[in-house]
Protein backbone atom coordinates (compact mmCIF):
# COMPACT_ATOMS: atom_id res chain seq x y z
CA UNK A 1 0.00 0.00 0.00
CA UNK A 2 1.54 3.36 -0.87
CA UNK A 3 1.35 6.63 0.27
CA UNK A 4 -1.93 8.52 0.22
CA UNK A 5 -1.72 11.41 -2.54
CA UNK A 6 -0.55 14.58 -1.38
CA UNK A 7 -3.00 17.72 -1.52
CA UNK A 8 -1.83 19.94 -4.23
CA UNK A 9 -1.76 23.53 -3.52
CA UNK A 10 -2.00 25.70 -6.37
CA UNK A 11 0.54 28.67 -6.57
CA UNK A 12 0.12 31.48 -8.76
CA UNK A 13 2.43 32.18 -11.20
CA UNK A 14 3.68 35.75 -9.20
CA UNK A 15 4.13 33.77 -6.04
CA UNK A 16 6.34 30.72 -7.61
CA UNK A 17 8.33 33.02 -9.70
CA UNK A 18 9.63 35.05 -6.79
CA UNK A 19 10.04 32.10 -4.83
CA UNK A 20 12.60 31.19 -7.85
CA UNK A 21 14.36 33.93 -8.00
CA UNK A 22 14.77 34.18 -4.55
CA UNK A 23 16.37 30.98 -4.42
CA UNK A 24 18.65 31.98 -7.06
CA UNK A 25 19.74 34.63 -5.74
CA UNK A 26 20.36 33.18 -2.77
CA UNK A 27 22.47 30.58 -4.03
CA UNK A 28 24.39 32.45 -6.42
CA UNK A 29 26.04 34.07 -3.57
CA UNK A 30 27.85 30.67 -2.89
CA UNK A 31 28.27 29.64 -6.33
CA UNK A 32 29.61 32.74 -8.33
CA UNK A 33 32.50 32.83 -5.67
CA UNK A 34 33.01 28.88 -6.00
CA UNK A 35 32.28 29.10 -10.38
CA UNK A 36 35.01 31.38 -10.64
CA UNK A 37 37.91 29.75 -8.81
CA UNK A 38 36.98 26.39 -10.79
CA UNK A 39 37.40 28.80 -13.72
CA UNK A 40 40.70 29.82 -12.75
CA UNK A 41 42.07 27.12 -11.25
CA UNK A 42 42.44 28.57 -7.54
CA UNK A 43 41.43 25.91 -5.02
CA UNK A 44 39.97 26.88 -1.35
CA UNK A 45 39.80 23.70 1.36
CA UNK A 46 36.88 25.05 2.78
CA UNK A 47 34.79 27.15 0.58
CA UNK A 48 34.80 24.52 -2.63
CA UNK A 49 34.56 21.18 -0.50
CA UNK A 50 30.92 21.03 -0.45
CA UNK A 51 31.07 20.97 -4.46
CA UNK A 52 33.74 18.60 -4.66
CA UNK A 53 33.40 16.15 -1.91
CA UNK A 54 29.16 16.03 -2.30
CA UNK A 55 27.69 15.22 -6.30
CA UNK A 56 25.40 17.94 -6.48
CA UNK A 57 26.44 20.38 -8.84
CA UNK A 58 26.59 24.23 -8.82
CA UNK A 59 23.18 23.74 -11.54
CA UNK A 60 21.83 21.14 -9.58
CA UNK A 61 21.77 23.78 -6.37
CA UNK A 62 20.47 26.61 -8.57
CA UNK A 63 17.20 25.08 -9.65
CA UNK A 64 14.22 25.67 -7.75
CA UNK A 65 12.05 23.14 -6.83
CA UNK A 66 8.60 23.68 -5.00
CA UNK A 67 8.40 20.21 -3.81
CA UNK A 68 6.13 17.49 -4.05
CA UNK A 69 2.39 18.40 -3.76
CA UNK A 70 2.15 21.66 -5.01
CA UNK A 71 0.92 22.77 -8.97
CA UNK A 72 2.63 25.68 -10.65
CA UNK A 73 0.33 27.54 -12.69
CA UNK A 74 0.95 29.08 -15.86
CA UNK A 75 4.60 26.93 -15.45
CA UNK A 76 6.47 25.35 -19.10
CA UNK A 77 6.93 21.72 -17.73
CA UNK A 78 10.03 21.52 -20.45
CA UNK A 79 11.53 24.10 -17.64
CA UNK A 80 11.78 21.15 -14.77
CA UNK A 81 12.55 18.85 -16.34
CA UNK A 82 11.40 15.09 -16.49
CA UNK A 83 10.56 14.58 -12.92
CA UNK A 84 7.54 17.14 -13.73
CA UNK A 85 3.99 16.47 -15.24
CA UNK A 86 1.05 18.80 -16.45
CA UNK A 87 -1.86 18.29 -14.75
CA UNK A 88 -5.30 20.78 -14.84
CA UNK A 89 -3.94 22.74 -11.83
CA UNK A 90 -0.59 23.40 -13.29
CA UNK A 91 2.82 21.87 -13.67
CA UNK A 92 3.86 19.31 -10.59
CA UNK A 93 6.52 17.35 -9.74
CA UNK A 94 5.30 13.30 -10.75
CA UNK A 95 4.99 12.02 -7.11
CA UNK A 96 3.91 8.93 -7.87
CA UNK A 97 6.56 7.73 -10.35
CA UNK A 98 9.04 8.90 -8.32
CA UNK A 99 8.25 7.11 -5.04
CA UNK A 100 8.05 4.18 -7.16
CA UNK A 101 11.62 4.89 -8.40
CA UNK A 102 12.91 5.98 -4.88
CA UNK A 103 11.18 3.69 -2.76
CA UNK A 104 14.12 1.84 -1.37
CA UNK A 105 16.16 5.24 -1.45
CA UNK A 106 13.82 7.21 0.77
CA UNK A 107 12.78 4.22 3.16
CA UNK A 108 16.64 4.38 3.68
CA UNK A 109 17.48 7.66 4.65
CA UNK A 110 14.34 7.99 6.67
CA UNK A 111 16.18 5.08 9.20
CA UNK A 112 19.32 6.69 9.20
CA UNK A 113 17.92 10.32 9.90
CA UNK A 114 14.80 8.97 12.76
CA UNK A 115 17.78 6.29 14.17
CA UNK A 116 20.34 9.60 14.29
CA UNK A 117 18.13 11.65 16.18
CA UNK A 118 16.95 9.38 18.57
CA UNK A 119 20.39 9.12 20.13
CA UNK A 120 22.07 11.70 22.65
CA UNK A 121 24.52 14.07 20.97
CA UNK A 122 28.07 12.91 21.77
CA UNK A 123 30.54 16.06 22.26
CA UNK A 124 33.85 14.79 23.14
CA UNK A 125 35.50 13.91 19.52
CA UNK A 126 36.76 18.17 19.37
CA UNK A 127 37.67 17.43 15.85
CA UNK A 128 40.58 14.73 15.92
CA UNK A 129 38.84 12.87 12.73
CA UNK A 130 40.83 15.71 10.75
CA UNK A 131 43.91 14.99 12.60
CA UNK A 132 43.98 11.60 11.98
CA UNK A 133 43.66 11.93 7.93
CA UNK A 134 47.14 13.82 8.16
CA UNK A 135 48.72 11.13 11.12
CA UNK A 136 52.43 10.08 10.13
CA UNK A 137 51.69 11.62 7.12
CA UNK A 138 54.60 13.68 5.70
CA UNK A 139 53.36 17.63 3.94
CA UNK A 140 53.14 16.62 0.25
CA UNK A 141 50.89 13.16 1.13
CA UNK A 142 48.53 15.37 3.27
CA UNK A 143 45.02 16.04 1.55
CA UNK A 144 45.67 19.80 1.30
CA UNK A 145 49.09 19.68 0.83
CA UNK A 146 48.96 23.61 -0.81
CA UNK A 147 48.19 24.58 2.71
CA UNK A 148 50.77 24.65 6.09
CA UNK A 149 50.04 22.27 9.25
CA UNK A 150 49.67 24.57 12.49
CA UNK A 151 52.11 21.95 14.21
CA UNK A 152 55.15 19.86 13.81
CA UNK A 153 54.02 16.38 12.21
CA UNK A 154 55.74 14.76 15.76
CA UNK A 155 53.36 17.36 17.07
CA UNK A 156 50.73 16.57 15.34
CA UNK A 157 50.97 12.40 15.90
CA UNK A 158 51.32 13.51 19.70
CA UNK A 159 47.86 15.57 19.68
CA UNK A 160 46.47 12.23 17.78
CA UNK A 161 47.73 10.00 20.64
CA UNK A 162 47.23 12.04 23.59
CA UNK A 163 42.95 12.40 22.37
CA UNK A 164 40.78 9.66 22.48
CA UNK A 165 39.61 9.40 18.76
CA UNK A 166 35.62 8.17 18.64
CA UNK A 167 34.66 9.22 15.33
CA UNK A 168 31.23 7.24 14.59
CA UNK A 169 31.06 8.65 11.02
CA UNK A 170 31.87 5.65 8.18
CA UNK A 171 32.67 8.74 5.08
CA UNK A 172 35.25 10.47 7.97
CA UNK A 173 36.99 7.79 9.03
CA UNK A 174 37.47 6.08 5.82
CA UNK A 175 39.87 9.15 4.91
CA UNK A 176 42.08 8.07 8.28
CA UNK A 177 45.70 6.82 7.66
CA UNK A 178 46.25 3.40 7.86
CA UNK A 179 48.01 4.10 11.32
CA UNK A 180 45.37 6.04 12.48
CA UNK A 181 42.06 3.42 11.98
CA UNK A 182 43.52 1.22 15.04
CA UNK A 183 43.58 4.42 17.55
CA UNK A 184 39.53 5.31 16.87
CA UNK A 185 37.32 3.78 19.34
CA UNK A 186 35.41 2.85 16.65
CA UNK A 187 35.49 0.94 13.81
CA UNK A 188 32.81 2.43 11.54
CA UNK A 189 31.58 0.58 7.82
CA UNK A 190 29.17 1.65 5.58
CA UNK A 191 26.79 -1.38 6.54
CA UNK A 192 26.45 -0.20 10.04
CA UNK A 193 26.24 3.51 9.19
CA UNK A 194 22.30 3.80 10.74
CA UNK A 195 23.67 1.84 13.94
CA UNK A 196 26.12 4.55 14.96
CA UNK A 197 25.30 7.99 13.46
CA UNK A 198 24.59 10.59 16.42
CA UNK A 199 23.34 14.16 16.11
CA UNK A 200 26.38 15.84 17.48
CA UNK A 201 28.57 14.34 14.82
CA UNK A 202 29.96 17.47 12.47
CA UNK A 203 29.95 15.27 9.65
CA UNK A 204 26.28 13.36 9.93
CA UNK A 205 25.16 17.11 10.51
CA UNK A 206 26.90 18.19 7.24
CA UNK A 207 25.49 15.19 5.14
CA UNK A 208 21.62 16.81 6.30
CA UNK A 209 22.78 18.28 2.81
CA UNK A 210 23.21 15.24 1.17
CA UNK A 211 20.06 14.09 2.59
CA UNK A 212 18.23 16.75 1.45
CA UNK A 213 19.38 16.59 -2.27
CA UNK A 214 19.23 12.80 -2.61
CA UNK A 215 15.27 13.06 -2.04
CA UNK A 216 14.77 16.08 -4.45
CA UNK A 217 12.45 17.73 -6.44
CA UNK A 218 10.11 15.94 -3.95
CA UNK A 219 11.96 18.09 -1.17
CA UNK A 220 11.72 21.75 -1.76
CA UNK A 221 14.73 23.52 -3.09
CA UNK A 222 14.82 25.80 -0.04
CA UNK A 223 15.14 23.04 2.35
CA UNK A 224 17.92 21.87 0.49
CA UNK A 225 19.60 25.38 0.29
CA UNK A 226 19.05 25.35 4.42
CA UNK A 227 21.05 22.04 4.59
CA UNK A 228 23.81 23.32 2.22
CA UNK A 229 23.97 26.95 4.33
CA UNK A 230 24.63 24.95 7.28
CA UNK A 231 26.78 22.42 5.81
CA UNK A 232 29.35 25.46 4.73
CA UNK A 233 29.37 26.98 8.53
CA UNK A 234 30.38 23.31 9.56
CA UNK A 235 33.24 22.82 7.25
CA UNK A 236 34.25 26.18 8.85
CA UNK A 237 34.05 24.69 11.91
CA UNK A 238 36.01 21.66 10.84
CA UNK A 239 38.49 23.31 9.14
CA UNK A 240 39.54 25.78 12.05
CA UNK A 241 40.08 22.68 14.31
CA UNK A 242 42.11 20.86 11.75
CA UNK A 243 45.69 20.66 12.14
CA UNK A 244 45.63 23.19 9.04
CA UNK A 245 46.69 26.66 9.23
CA UNK A 246 44.41 28.58 7.44
CA UNK A 247 44.86 31.97 9.34
CA UNK A 248 45.31 33.51 5.74
CA UNK A 249 42.35 32.07 4.58
CA UNK A 250 40.35 34.57 7.42
CA UNK A 251 39.86 31.43 9.23
CA UNK A 252 41.81 31.44 12.71
CA UNK A 253 42.37 28.20 14.18
CA UNK A 254 40.14 26.78 17.46
CA UNK A 255 43.40 25.17 19.21
CA UNK A 256 42.05 21.55 19.48
CA UNK A 257 45.22 20.41 21.48
CA UNK A 258 44.58 22.66 24.13
CA UNK A 259 42.09 22.69 26.95
CA UNK A 260 40.57 26.28 26.06
CA UNK A 261 40.36 24.98 22.32
CA UNK A 262 38.28 21.55 23.41
CA UNK A 263 36.14 24.00 25.15
CA UNK A 264 35.92 26.48 22.93
CA UNK A 265 34.79 23.22 19.95
CA UNK A 266 32.60 21.49 22.63
CA UNK A 267 30.31 24.83 22.32
CA UNK A 268 30.20 25.25 18.45
CA UNK A 269 29.44 21.65 18.16
CA UNK A 270 26.66 22.00 20.33
CA UNK A 271 25.46 24.88 18.18
CA UNK A 272 25.36 23.29 15.45
CA UNK A 273 23.72 19.85 17.13
CA UNK A 274 20.88 22.10 17.61
CA UNK A 275 20.61 23.94 14.49
CA UNK A 276 20.55 20.56 12.44
CA UNK A 277 17.78 19.01 14.63
CA UNK A 278 14.61 20.77 13.06
CA UNK A 279 16.38 20.34 9.77
CA UNK A 280 16.87 17.05 10.46
CA UNK A 281 13.17 16.90 11.57
CA UNK A 282 11.81 18.36 8.65
CA UNK A 283 13.66 15.26 6.36
CA UNK A 284 12.18 12.78 8.59
CA UNK A 285 8.90 14.37 7.74
CA UNK A 286 9.08 15.09 4.05
CA UNK A 287 9.88 11.06 3.99
CA UNK A 288 7.45 10.10 5.81
CA UNK A 289 5.00 11.56 3.24
CA UNK A 290 6.62 9.25 0.45
CA UNK A 291 6.90 5.71 2.28
CA UNK A 292 3.72 3.09 2.32
CA UNK A 293 1.50 4.03 4.56
CA UNK A 294 2.59 0.91 6.09
CA UNK A 295 5.64 2.33 7.02
CA UNK A 296 4.98 5.43 7.75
Amino acid sequence: MTAPAATVAVLPPAVWRARRAAHEERVDRWLTPHLERRRTGVRHPVEDFLFTYYSYRPAQLRRWHPGAGVALDDADVAGFGRDYRVTPDGVTVDTEALRGRRAESVAWIHDLLTRTAGRPAHLGCFGMHEWAMVYRQTQDEIRHNAWPLRLSPAETAATVEANRIRCSHFDAFRFFTAPARPLNLLQPTRAAQAANEQPGCLHANMDLYKWAYKLSPLVPAELVADCFELAREIRTLDMRASPYDLAALGHPPVRVETPEGRSEYAVLQRGFAERAAPLRERLVAECRRHLPASDG
